[in-house]
């Protein structure tokens, strides 16, 4: 899509119902749709709606290792819940090897040490997913309200580095509203999770700032 089609299609799903937006995304994709998930809290609002429109839709998960059990649980909960088409990718390096050779995950005072723990954990084996998986569109639960980089955005977006259309059709939703949509269709939540790769909820892992791209076309 051009930038004119993107901003026109930006403007015209801006009071669409998330269903409607991943309705559309799967039109646009022709077949070849993902979503990516974390299993963080409301994930499981984006996986529903997803797999309304298509079931069989492949689920990216990148898992890094540093996950908890209850997160694990989860996901595994999600996944018979939903009968997700799950395709997770872990690093080339298990936790603990790395935490073993290197030590303990970077602080949050240490931004070229938490880019390269991303990068190697997480960035990877992402970008090992897209490239096996192709996908024209990428649907993300992606929200304005999560950190500053992310209220630049919009619903749908073109992510020149992985070559896809990103949608993001829970965009504009509170958490209010995602917690009434998890409590409408009766599923499960999970606040347990930890993401080592962020250090804090208003930073960046590189998957949606453009560092990532960066530190991935170097050749990590």
């Amino acid at each position: 899509m051009t930038p004119d089609q993107i901003s026109k299609a930006n403007a015209e799903l801006r009071n669409q119902s998330p269903l409607e937006i991943v309705r559309w995304a799967i039109v646009q994709a022709n077949g070849r749709a993902i979503v990516s998930t974390n299993f963080r809290p409301y994930e499981a609002a984006i996986l529903h709606l997803c797999t309304q429109v298509q079931p069989d839709i492949p689920v990216l998960w990148v898992d890094h290792g540093y996950n908890r059990p209850a997160t694990y649980r989860h996901a595994e909960d999600l996944k018979k819940r939903l009968k997700l088409n799950l395709k997770p990718y872990l690093p080339k390096i298990s936790a603990a090897h790395r935490d073993a050779v290197y030590g303990p995950i970077p602080t949050m005072d240490d931004e070229e040490g938490l880019k390269q723990f991303s990068a190697v954990m997480k960035l990877e084996p992402f970008q090992r997913g897209m490239k096996e998986l192709a996908p024209a569109v990428w649907l993300t639960a992606l929200r304005k309200v999560q950190n500053p980089n992310r209220a630049g955005l919009d619903i749908v977006s073109e992510d020149k580095y992985f070559g896809a259309l990103k949608v993001s059709p829970v965009f504009y939703l509170s958490d209010a509203d995602m917690e009434n949509y998890l409590k409408r269709h009766n599923l499960p939540n999970e606040w347990d999770y930890f993401d080592p790769v962020k250090a804090d909820d208003k930073r960046e892992c590189g998957l949606h700032a453009n560092w990532g791209s960066q530190v991935l076309g170097s050749g990590v």
